[in-house]
């Protein structure tokens, strides 16, 4: 009798255990086991036919864009050992990239992969050995390899474009580390020219055979990810509730004849080829969070996001509200990624009214006018006043705006973030010095993201700019660091804050067609108090 009581209590006992294990494994590793399933090429073709789905097909579809796939299988504990430079001490390395939907993968692999695979792809010719081009790459890809927490944008999984690879886990595996991935969109186009189905363009028929589809391969998956050195934990993915484009219907329903017309011009002028991307789904971002005992409060969380491109300015706005209201109570540090299309462009499919609604119908348009006559300004003075406009926001959205006479749409992007505050009172750290910026910039943002002789250095251009028409500063990094309640208080902490932001240009061009037509950051946030000396505070 005793013994089975001893018995008893052993199990007792052992099944407290287990589930005390599960009960406190990360969220992350236990939601990978439920990552949600694909759908079928029948269903695709389904997806991309019918605008109203049956029920069971909606709930698998929202099923898709609300769950993240996570994976820590590549290290369930965190890493003993930092990044530690004289001017910080020990650093955690936060990198972002946009890498274009992973079309020039093997260069990507390559940058983050080793010394010795990335100095393989390297041209003889264009960087000799010894040379200071070269010692240039070789750095900026150094600086890359040490992130421990990299951001992506426009990652594909099981597209044909990308030869059907989940791109976020073959980089994971291939540089050790665990990561996440949220799909934005389920791309459909690639069906429907597969099928080459009546009513396609002569140029979708063009390129039919090119995009031809494996039904038993194709995902059609595309969206943002997250990899990190630490155990990934609480991952979610949280679309956005405002989602001004319609990349369903109004992609299907295809571009009038004005935006053909200036999409041709774009193909001449700028190299820049656009096809319609038929897809469900909208934006959004992915949050995940790392933890060490290091980490002020014990926890930094990291969201990888990707704003609209096509729609204007204050739907973006709208974006980021939604985005800030999802990480606005929390108390630990918090590193915002992604490609937020800061262009201050609408660049929403346009047709002859929506350009004369756009103009002539907008207040705004008439004021302004009204304003220049009263001041005495002709064709040539308003023209003038354009080009200035156009040069105060080029690389630097952040300018002010100045209703009527030069305004700046892209502004109240920037003062949303400057003027919002978390639960706890932190702010989000608009900090510029000298001696925290990787160019000696103390200009607004400098700290976290690198500076240029103008603006910012731009991390996007089309295929063929003219001057500085077709570049921006689209890609961003921002921080909430452990203690700051302003965003511009040289006086306060300076530990977990933004340091040394970097844009690299010519690692991101050793391709002669470039890796991306978007360049990666890195930004270095200290665990302590950093060494260098505070601003002065009168």
């Amino acid at each position: 009798m005793t013994n089975e009581i001893y018995k008893n209590r052993a199990v007792k006992f052992f099944s407290f255990l287990l589930f005390a294990c599960l009960l406190y494994t990360p969220a992350s590793a236990r939601e990978y086991s439920s990552a949600p399933n694909f759908f079928t090429y029948a269903e695709l073709t389904t997806l991309y036919e019918r605008e109203t789905l049956a029920p069971p097909m909606e709930a698998k579809l929202n099923r898709l864009l609300r769950i993240p796939f996570v994976d820590n299988s590549r290290s369930l504990a965190a890493p003993t050992r930092f990044s530690q430079s004289a001017r910080l001490g020990d650093f955690l390395r936060v990198a972002h990239w946009n890498i274009e939907r992973g079309i020039e993968y093997a260069a990507v692999e390559a940058v983050f992969g080793g010394e010795e695979q990335f100095a393989a792809m390297l041209d003889a010719n264009e960087f000799p050995v010894g040379s200071d081009k070269r010692r240039t790459v070789l750095e900026q890809a150094a600086a890359l390899r040490a992130a421990d927490v990299i951001v992506l944008n426009e990652v594909d999984f099981g597209m044909k474009r990308t030869e059907y690879r989940n791109l976020a886990a073959d980089l994971a595996a291939r540089l050790k580390m665990n990561h996440a991935f949220g799909a934005q969109f389920v791309e459909l186009s690639p069906v429907y020219l597969s099928e080459q189905s009546e009513g396609a363009s002569a140029e979708e028929k063009e390129f039919s055979e090119v995009v031809k589809v494996d039904p038993a391969r194709y995902k059609g998956l595309h969206g943002v990810a997250i990899l990190s050195r630490f155990p990934l934990e609480n991952v979610r993915l949280a679309p956005f509730k405002n989602q001004p484009y319609d990349w369903y219907k109004s992609e299907k329903d295809g571009a009038s004849m004005l935006e053909k017309v200036k999409r041709k011009i774009a193909g001449k002028i700028f190299l820049e080829k656009t096809l319609r991307e038929v897809r469900r789904g909208g934006r959004g971002v992915l949050l995940a969070d790392i933890s060490h005992e290091r980490f002020p409060n014990g926890r930094v969380t990291i969201a990888a996001a990707h704003l609209e491109n096509r729609t204007k300015s204050a739907n973006r706005v709208k974006q980021l509200e939604e985005l800030l209201d999802a990480i606005k109570d929390i108390r630990h540090p918090v590193a915002v990624a992604g490609d937020m299309n800061t262009s201050s462009s609408d660049f929403t499919p346009t047709s002859v009214r929506r350009e004369l609604v756009k103009r002539y119908g907008n207040p705004k348009y008439w004021m302004r006018k009204g304003i220049g006559y009263a001041l005495g300004f002709g064709l040539i003075e308003d023209t003038v006043l354009d080009a200035l406009t156009f040069w105060r926001k080029q690389s630097d959205p952040t300018v002010r705006h100045i209703p009527f006479l030069m305004p700046n749409s892209e502004r109240r992007f920037f003062s949303t973030l400057e003027d919002f505050r978390f639960a706890d009172g932190g702010a989000i750290d608009f900090r510029g010095d000298e001696n925290r910026s990787h160019n000696d910039k103390n200009k607004t943002l400098a700290n976290s993201n690198e500076r240029g002789g103008k603006g910012f250095v731009n991390t996007y251009q089309v295929t063929r700019p003219i001057k500085f028409i077709g570049k921006y500063k689209l890609d961003w990094i921002f921080v909430k660091p452990a203690d700051l309640k302003k965003p511009f208080d040289g006086g306060a902490s300076y530990r977990f804050a933004p340091h040394f932001g970097r844009t690299f240009t010519e690692v991101n061009e050793t391709l002669e067609d470039h890796i991306s037509d978007h360049r990666p950051l890195i930004v270095d946030l200290p665990l302590d108090e950093p060494p260098l000396q505070r601003k002065k505070v009168n």
